[in-house]
């Protein structure tokens, strides 16, 4: 756990409210290992939590008045009454947290107003989920400060909720579920239509190394949303609820009832899911050769039938893959167009791999990579000082 971010946010909060904080809750943000855009297609992802993470300082309070303060924007301050009316507010940040509560409140749980402080070190804008650590953080909280019966599922699901219906970004469930139900030193490999979640232990001698490459992510949400309508044409077509119901066989035998377009894309997916169950089993064996060709084959597949990679990521994943060979993994991971690169790899090759990364990079794309080392967290949890 970051120190200094529990200091701040204690820190703050006695500044700003005038006394202190009773309870600390921390959720994490996210990498996701192998399967890309599976989650919405009711397939299979294998993500893991990550050191970096959304904190919050709190305390309960005896009337339904929620204030809060974001010390990540200039100690910017929010407040509203918990009802099932409450409303959106003109700061984006305030409408994660504003409809984490609303969606509490709509499941029928009955609670008090609270005190907050929150800050995080999550990276924003790279992929990492800082968004749904936030909403992961908030639902925990209220679940601390007054004993709320729910499982790490529900404030999942809660986040999601609120994330697609008072926010509007449209999200699978994947980035909250990780957060809120990871466990330490494991991946989870999700079902993302039972929501069934099966740890799968990182070997000890393992690291896991995030790359930003800092390449701005244009065309996001416009480029997601395609996809997205992709892949329900194809089901659609198909005859199945989604692309998670296709196997290869199938695929090939009806390859030709679909665009080429809409067939490259429903490719990804089906292999992709396939991939996911195979790495987690790879992962599980420390089989790392396997691990290196499906995490290849996955970011090939991404770069060639779903075409959500870029020159800039393209050309990261190179200047690792020469470094590390068949002893570890790297592919692109997250949206696309843009964000991050992902690396499983023994400890004693994140070095050379680092100063590959610092002095290739930036002198082919004149873009400077930050690198993220990574172990695998708990999710959502109350912490103590």
């Amino acid at each position: 756990m970051n120190i200094k971010l529990k200091d701040k946010v204690e820190q703050t909060f006695l500044q700003q409210f005038g006394y202190d904080a009773t309870h600390f809750v921390r959720a994490p943000g996210r990498v996701n290992l192998i399967g890309e855009h599976t989650d919405y297609n009711d397939g299979f992802v294998l993500p893991c939590a990550i050191n970096f993470a959304a904190l919050v300082a709190a305390s309960p309070r005896e009337d339904k008045l929620v204030r809060v303060i974001a010390v990540d924007y200039d100690n910017a301050a929010d407040e509203f009454l918990i009802h099932s009316e409450i409303s959106q507010s003109r700061q984006n940040w305030a409408n994660y947290i504003r409809g984490v509560v609303k969606h509490l409140v709509l499941k029928g749980l009955v609670f008090n107003g609270a005190d907050i402080v929150v800050s995080g070190d999550v990276p924003q804008g790279a992929g990492l989920s800082s968004s749904a650590a936030l909403e992961v953080v908030i639902g925990q909280t209220f679940k601390v400060l007054y004993n709320l019966q729910l499982t790490q599922q529900e404030i999942a699901l809660n986040g999601q909720q609120a994330e697609n219906q008072f926010v509007g970004c449209n999200c699978g469930i994947m980035d909250q579920l990780i957060s809120a139900q990871a466990q330490k030193d494991h991946a989870l490999l999700i079902d993302c239509r039972s929501l069934a979640t099966t740890p799968v232990a990182i070997p000890d001698n393992l690291r896991i190394l995030i790359i930003n490459s800092n390449k701005k992510r244009g065309l996001v949400d416009s480029e997601y949303n395609t996809r997205r309508k992709q892949c329900e044409q194809a089901a659609a077509v198909l005859g199945v609820k989604a692309l998670r119901d296709v196997n290869l066989a199938m695929f090939n035998q009806r390859i030709n009832e679909l665009e080429s377009i809409t067939a490259k894309r429903a490719r990804h997916i089906i292999t992709e899911n396939q991939r996911t169950l195979d790495a987690a089993d790879a992962l599980q064996r420390n089989d790392m050769m396997q691990l290196q060709r499906l995490m290849a084959e996955s970011h090939a597949s991404m770069r060639d039938d779903f075409e959500i990679t870029v020159a800039e990521i393209d050309f990261l994943v190179d200047i690792i893959k020469a470094e590390i060979g068949v002893r570890g993994g790297v592919r692109m991971t997250g949206g696309g167009f843009g964000g991050c690169v992902v690396a499983v790899l023994p400890a004693n090759l994140v070095e050379q791999v680092i100063i590959a990364v610092n002095e290739q990079y930036h002198q082919h794309t004149q873009l400077t990579a930050s690198v993220f080392i990574c172990n695998a967290e708990q999710g959502a949890q109350q912490f103590f000082s």
